[in-house]
């Protein structure tokens, strides 16, 4: 359950940032009456934490909770958070999610744990975005940090596509295989996700024309690829400040 988390003074100083992060954008951004996309990830399960303790405490109230992901739904079910869904709240004033990595045009690599589509729809309905993350996420450009971009994939597309995105794109591709099971990883939409191992150091690269070629391609759901719609993100440092970025264009 994520309402039995340590101490912070007992916590690794990575998990403290990850806290900090999480508390001050909810401070900052989340509201009473607020209709709220939940991302998924390490550092959202201490959002979770937050909103359970202003909507016990009545700070918080007559919010609702859309989760992108079964784990985050848990989360909030557990917590006693209101839960639904975009069938019932399609449009929301805010998603607050994690991401692998960001870098300085606020673009952002998000997937490693494997919800990216369900992320992108959520955060598609929301009015405002922001990213909660800690300083090893931080990079000045895309795969200083991380070194794949994720992509959902229907199952019966995922040999082809081994190969032809590579062929188009450069790079290699990697079937993501699950840790616990023999087997591809399976998404929340029974799908599979091919960890696309990008060429690194390629000057002027336009991510915005690699999504959209991607996303046109049969076969793929979606990408991790998140462009131009974070409004702002708060990293969390090791001394214990968090620093919001604000993206300029977005305000």
């Amino acid at each position: 359950m994520v309402t039995t988390t340590a101490p912070e003074a007992e916590m690794a100083p990575i998990e403290q940032a990850k806290k900090r992060a999480a508390y001050a954008c909810g401070e900052k951004y989340v509201h009473s009456g607020c209709r709220l996309g939940v991302g998924s990830g390490s550092t959202v399960k201490y959002l979770v934490e937050y909103l359970k303790q202003g909507y016990q405490n009545g700070q918080l109230k007559d919010i609702i909770c859309v989760p992108t992901s079964f784990l985050t739904k848990q989360w909030l079910i557990e917590s006693g958070l209101p839960v639904s869904d975009l069938d019932s709240h399609p449009e929301l004033d805010v998603c607050i999610d994690g991401a692998d990595e960001v870098d300085g045009q606020f673009t952002c690599i998000k997937g490693g744990g494997g919800c990216l589509a369900q992320e992108k729809i959520v955060q598609t309905a929301a009015k405002h975005f922001y990213v909660i993350a800690d300083y090893l996420k931080d990079s000045k450009h895309l795969g200083d940090r991380y070194p794949a971009v994720p992509i959902e994939v229907l199952p019966p597309a995922s040999q082809p596509l081994l190969l032809s995105i590579p062929r188009a794109e450069g790079g290699s591709c990697q079937l993501r295989q699950a840790t616990k099971k023999c087997g591809p990883v399976v998404t929340d939409n029974g799908n599979f996700i091919i960890d696309w191992q990008f060429e690194k150091n390629v000057s002027g690269r336009d991510w915005l024309a690699i999504q959209q070629r991607l996303a046109n391609t049969p076969g793929i759901v979606e990408t991790g690829l998140f462009i131009g719609c974070v409004d702002a993100v708060f990293f969390a440092y090791s001394d214990g400040s968090v620093k919001e970025i604000v993206n300029a264009k977005k305000h």
